[in-house]
């Protein structure tokens, strides 16, 4: 059983279209993980660290693929001179000694030798790459920097939003509008705020019941399980957590107009892009929506004042916008447009 599924592994990685994929381990620390360069053309490989207990080493592969490619159209779309990567950690993030994995993983990072730049990510803090930081200096988000990127992802998603509101309704207010979040964590937690500033209601889920309580009580969120929110009767559906959420079975629950959120790889697949327009389902590729964190780094990494970060995520209405209008007058579902656009700005470096 081992051998058969190390060789599907060595085969998923054959078969992508990546400049490198390595697997690092580190005995002393109990560490595992994979860093994955989708491309440097653009310039080095930036991307976050996820920490998650995998299921198995094939699943943490096909999320590392998936992530860094994503990762280099991110960056493209974002106008910012970084290719795409991605780095997963595997194992329990609850249980493990934070300071010798994650200073296990700065020497993963530095053993790459700038080819790749992390930051934080699902199951990963700030803190954490203070521990990082200790072992390279190829890492971003650090407190007291750049910080938490969670709440310029949120401005992000909200401004696309925005941008998507004006391409279904006419008009880019949200106000009486109702907005259903998956996921109430960092990003979900600040787009909760941002939607009922707005004159949203919020409708919410998570698998915390500390991170759930907390939208509720302060922005009058109706809560539901995490199985209900696909069905809920809302206007827009904003997945803030983990990746593959839209599939077959959770579409064909949606009572939504627009899907915009935060989640990387919200697809299964293109064929659930492809379903959701025949729905007639706005879906705002993640993408796009969710690059205000990676332009929040470039606080660090290209000396961006904060002001010069919150004016380029804030131009993310117009990027949305003209991913929406393209898509439109092409007859062509948003996400099949942008990653048209996403890989022709790699090409043409």
């Amino acid at each position: 059983m081992e051998t058969s599924s190390s060789n599907n592994v060595c085969e998923l990685f054959a078969s992508a279209e990546h400049e490198r994929v390595v697997l690092w381990s580190d005995p002393n620390s109990a560490y595992r993980g994979i860093i994955a360069i989708h491309s440097t053309t653009l310039g080095p490989a930036l991307g976050g660290t996820r920490f998650r207990n995998y299921e198995t080493d094939q699943a943490a592969s096909v999320d590392a693929l998936r992530l860094s490619r994503a990762m280099s159209y991110k960056n493209a779309m974002a106008e910012i001179p970084f290719g795409g990567g991605k780095a997963v950690i595997i194992g329990n993030a609850e249980t493990c000694n934070r300071e010798q994995t994650f200073r296990a993983h700065g020497r993963f990072v530095e053993s790459l030798g700038g080819l790749f730049i992390t930051g934080e990510d699902v199951g990963t803090r700030p803190a954490d790459m203070n521990y990082v930081s200790q072992e390279t200096r190829y890492v971003a988000g650090l407190p007291g920097r750049s910080g938490d990127p969670s709440p310029m992802t949120a401005h992000g998603v909200f401004r696309s939003m925005q941008a998507c509101a004006r391409h279904r309704w006419g008009c880019d207010s949200v106000a009486g509008r109702t907005v259903a979040i998956q996921g109430c964590g960092s990003t979900g937690y600040h787009l909760a705020r941002e939607v009922h500033r707005a004159g949203a209601k919020v409708i919410a889920t998570d698998v915390s019941a500390t991170a759930l309580e907390r939208v509720v009580e302060e922005f009058d969120a109706v809560p539901v399980s995490p199985a209900e929110i696909f069905a809920v009767a809302a206007d827009v559906f904003a997945p803030c957590a983990l990746g593959g959420v839209l599939d077959d079975e959770t579409i064909r629950q949606l009572k939504v107009e627009i899907v915009v959120g935060s989640a990387n790889n919200q697809l299964l697949s293109d064929a659930q892009g492809d379903s959701l327009a025949q729905l007639n389902i706005l879906y705002a590729p993640d993408f796009v929506a969710n690059a205000g964190g990676v332009i929040n780094g470039c606080r660090e990494l290209l000396g961006w004042d904060e002001k010069a970060a919150a004016n380029k995520v804030d131009k993310l209405y117009d990027r949305m916008t003209t991913v929406l209008n393209t898509a439109a007058a092409a007859g062509e579902p948003p996400f099949k447009v942008a990653n048209q656009m996403a890989q022709a700005l790699i090409a043409g470096h």
